[in-house]
């Protein structure tokens, strides 16, 4: 039994360090078929992530991807949404997969994220901009540059140094 157990406990480890591995590749744009993903805004209208993109045309960007049932996510929400009200010239952009369109409402309400740029994956964590940017656990967070790439590719916390650097230089 011990065994077993033991057995259990190392693969779950295993399980667990795998989800979060870095990828091996950070990259710095998006593909045009990533940029071609719909997301949903809470008035139910449908725009491309590259259209979200375009919104914010020469400012830093914030990508938060979270979702209402992500202990993870939730933990650490408050200090995403400290960092929105500390550095205001950058855009934060909440991207949810929570799995229902009425979950992600409730879950905006809750966390206070209602009023904030907010758009939901209706298909789901399965997609073409998140299997392009390696979405393997959330949260995760990716910085654009004022210049339209990718300065941070990819970040699981909100405190990360590279993020508040990025953070930093867009409030000059």
């Amino acid at each position: 039994m011990k065994k077993i157990f033991g057995l259990g406990i190392l693969m779950a480890t295993a399980a667990s360090l795998q989800a979060q591995k870095k990828p091996e590749v950070m990259k710095t744009g998006f593909s045009k078929e990533a940029l071609t993903q719909y997301v949903y805004t809470p008035g139910g209208d449908s725009l491309t992530m590259g259209d979200v993109l375009k919104k914010h045309k020469k400012e830093t960007v914030v990508l938060d991807l979270w979702a209402g049932w992500c202990k993870d996510c939730i933990a650490v929400m408050e200090e995403s949404k400290a960092l929105s009200q500390k550095y205001p010239k950058a855009a934060f952009i909440y991207l949810s997969l929570d799995r229902s369109d009425s979950a992600w409402k409730s879950s905006m309400a809750k966390h206070g994220l209602a009023g904030k740029e907010n758009y939901w994956f209706k298909a789901g964590w399965k997609n073409k901009f998140n299997n392009y940017i390696d979405l393997n656990w959330i949260p995760r967070y990716m910085v654009l540059t004022t210049k339209g790439k990718i300065g941070a590719y990819y970040i699981v916390k909100p405190d990360e140094p590279q993020l508040i650097e990025l953070l930093e230089q867009s409030n000059k």
